[in-house]
């Protein structure tokens, strides 16, 4: 069985999030019928984990394997050609047959952008904020998320996944130019969750409630005291990193 892996760019705009869902249009959806298409035969499709309806990514990485022996070269730019224009394979290669592009994960990283003025060339993929941004005060608070916590008070409730428990490895704050970027990098991430921790580090600095205001949320374990969930037009897959 011959095993191919493949590096995704996507818009999330118009889709309803990666994860095919029932009357929805998802982009693991748009790239299995591409990919049945072209090798007449069903595909499964594995990606290294879900982004919400409207995120966006860089770096989604996937793979499927065929009996079929494919030339690369030709098969990308022919699934590139039948894909739609918010759709992009970046590279494909031949992997081992046992890679998994979920499970063989290490670590994945996610870039939060907040435009500090109203550009029409920003809007679809970034949160216009209206606030001065103290970055220091945001990269204090953001010190508290470090490590390994059950992550329950700061993801959306979700019956099938039972493990809460992450390791984050950097988050932090950093201006560039008329934008500020938000980078945090986990071993995984739960259903929401880095929305929902933009916005609670954003309340948490615009209120002034200080590094015990996160703890708090933290070590209760309760969603009701985080704020809300930044928009998703801001929030991009960046890259997944593989031992």
């Amino acid at each position: 069985m011959n095993n191919y892996r493949l590096e995704i760019q996507y818009d999330g705009t118009n889709y309803a999030g990666w994860q095919i869902q029932l009357n929805a249009v998802t982009v693991q959806q748009k790239i299995t019928d591409a990919l049945n298409l072209i090798l007449k035969e069903k595909i499964n499709l594995i990606g290294s984990g879900r982004t919400d309806a409207g995120v966006h990514a860089f770096g989604q990485v996937a793979n499927f394997r065929t009996e079929k022996i494919i030339d690369i070269y030709s098969f990308q730019h022919s699934l590139n050609g039948i894909l739609p224009v918010d759709i992009s394979i970046t590279k494909m290669e031949s992997v081992n047959e046992n890679f998994h592009s979920r499970f063989d994960a290490d670590r994945r990283i996610y870039f939060y952008i907040i435009s500090k003025i109203k550009s029409p060339f920003l809007l679809k993929y970034s949160y216009y904020l209206h606030q001065p941004l103290d970055l220091k005060e945001l990269n204090l608070l953001s010190t508290v998320l470090i490590g390994t916590n059950d992550f329950t008070g700061l993801s959306r409730k979700n019956p099938l996944q039972e493990n809460k428990v992450c390791t984050i490895y950097s988050a932090y704050w950093k201006e560039i130019k008329k934008m500020v970027v938000f980078r945090i990098e986990a071993d995984r991430f739960l259903h929401g969750m880095v929305r929902i921790i933009v916005a609670t580090l954003l309340n948490a600095q615009k209120q002034n409630l200080g590094r015990k205001s996160i703890i708090n949320v933290l070590s209760k374990k309760n969603p009701l005291l985080a704020s809300g969930a930044a928009p998703a037009k801001g929030l991009f897959l960046y890259k997944v990193l593989y031992h």
